[in-house]
């Protein structure tokens, strides 16, 4: 069974023209599968990802998340399926200058009401999986590139999200699965 399946999905925008960012794709995705999805500029890469994320909604046809279909998703179930199934790396990393490594992994937890003590314990275990575990006190401004790549990174997987995904970083394709 797929875990994530995208049925002819359309996507335009519409401003002063009418831009048509995907022309039914259809494409599916086996648990624990790594994609790369690849493409010239302007193909509809980020509009992809954004469909698959939840963070944008697509125009016809449909994406089914484990067997249910999303044609009839509230925000709340949107929400839900982010919260739980999505672990996000941004381009820029959004980390939070003035906290700490450790409590820029955490807060991806509080939205999820995971108590303080667990936040922490998990927080320093994803830090440590991905070899930051001497940097838990600095502050963003403090880190390397590739060392706030790695916060990012321990943030979208502190949760033990579904699916992770990640876009652009360091001008590399997009793909979806572990860096």
């Amino acid at each position: 069974m797929l875990k994530l399946k995208l049925e002819n999905i359309k996507k335009t925008y519409k401003s002063s023209e009418v831009v048509t960012a995907l022309k039914g794709i259809s494409i599916g995705f086996r648990e624990n599968e790594l994609v790369s999805i690849l493409g010239p500029s302007g193909c509809g890469k980020p509009t992809l990802l954004n469909i698959i994320d939840g963070l944008d909604h697509y125009d016809s046809r449909d994406l089914i998340i484990n067997g249910l279909s999303t044609k009839k998703f509230k925000n709340s179930n949107w929400d839900a399926y982010r919260n739980h199934s999505i672990g996000f790396v941004f381009q820029s990393y959004n980390l939070i200058g003035h906290q700490t490594v450790l409590q820029n992994v955490e807060i991806a937890m509080t939205l999820s009401g995971v108590d303080a003590f667990e936040r922490k314990r998990r927080a320093k275990h994803a830090l440590t999986e991905v070899g930051l575990a001497d940097h838990l006190n600095k502050k963003p401004n403090q880190l390397s590139g590739g060392q706030m790549q790695r916060v990012a990174i321990a943030r979208a997987l502190v949760n033990d999200p579904d699916e992770h995904f990640k876009g652009n970083i360091k001008n590399t394709p997009c793909h979806h699965g572990y860096p």
